[in-house]
C-alpha cells in the first residue's frame, strides 16, 4: 500500500509543481488553489509511505517521479523543449526509480 500512495504523491508532486509555474507567483486563484491542495495531498501521502518505507528511498522515488512527469507536462504542452538527450536523462532517472524498488 504505501507504494501505491508513494507513487500518487510523486503524481501530485508534478500537478502541484505545474500549478505552482501557472499561478504566477500565486496571484492566479485556480492555479493556486490547485497548488495547495496537491501540495497538501502529495506531502501527506509522503508522510504515510514513510512509515513504512525508508526516508531516503521514499523521497527519491518521489521526487524523481515529480520530476520526469514536470518535465514531461513541460515537453507535452511545449513550455520545455524536447531533445533526445533530455528524452535519455529522464528515461535513467525512471530507472533509477524503478531500481530503488526493486531493491526494497
Amino acid at each position: 500500500m504505501a507504494w501505491i500512495v508513494l507513487v500518487a504523491s510523486g503524481v501530485l508532486e508534478a500537478v502541484w509543481a505545474t500549478a505552482l509555474g501557472r499561478s504566477e507567483g500565486l496571484s492566479r486563484l485556480v492555479p493556486t488553489v490547485v497548488f495547495a491542495a496537491a501540495l497538501a495531498l502529495s506531502m501527506g501521502g509522503l508522510a504515510f509511505a514513510m512509515r513504512t518505507l525508508p526516508v531516503g528511498t521514499a523521497y527519491a522515488v518521489w521526487v524523481g517521479i515529480g520530476a520526469v512527469l514536470t518535465v514531461t507536462i513541460g515537453m507535452v504542452t511545449g513550455t520545455e523543449t524536447v531533445s533526445l538527450v533530455k528524452v535519455l536523462l529522464l528515461g535513467g532517472i525512471v530507472a533509477c526509480v524503478v531500481g530503488l524498488k526493486l531493491l526494497h
